[in-house]
């Protein structure tokens, strides 16, 4: 059975950090590819941060110098270090594994908020 289970969301100022991670489990953890999504209220889930079983990176421009994507293959597990953060920012984090097939996690709060 396949697990994505996020974590390290929570309430933050603006400005603060946050590092997310989402271990995973029931999949050949290092042929595939990691992403990070996010959906705020009334918002349609989009694009965060992805990296590929090779490493290579990619960002949403809203996010690109303030967000880290990374992976350890040894603990399965995948991060999303995130930096600076806005408001706007605020929503729920989904962790995603892509190859043929794709897998979700349930989801972790980040709320930015003074």
């Amino acid at each position: 059975q396949v697990q994505l289970v996020e974590s390290g969301g929570g309430l933050v100022q603006p400005g603060g950090s946050l590092r997310l991670s989402c271990a995973a489990s029931g999949i050949i953890f290092s042929i595939y590819n990691m992403g990070w999504y996010r959906q705020a209220p009334g918002k349609q889930r989009e694009l965060v941060a992805t990296i590929t079983s090779g490493g290579s990176t990619n960002y949403a421009g809203s996010v690109k110098g303030r967000f880290t994507i990374s992976r350890d293959n040894a603990k399965t597990t995948v991060y999303l270090q995130m930096n600076s953060l806005k408001p706007e920012d605020t929503a729920v984090y989904f962790c995603n594994a892509q190859r043929r097939d794709s897998y979700w996690g349930q989801g972790t709060q980040v709320t930015v908020s003074s």
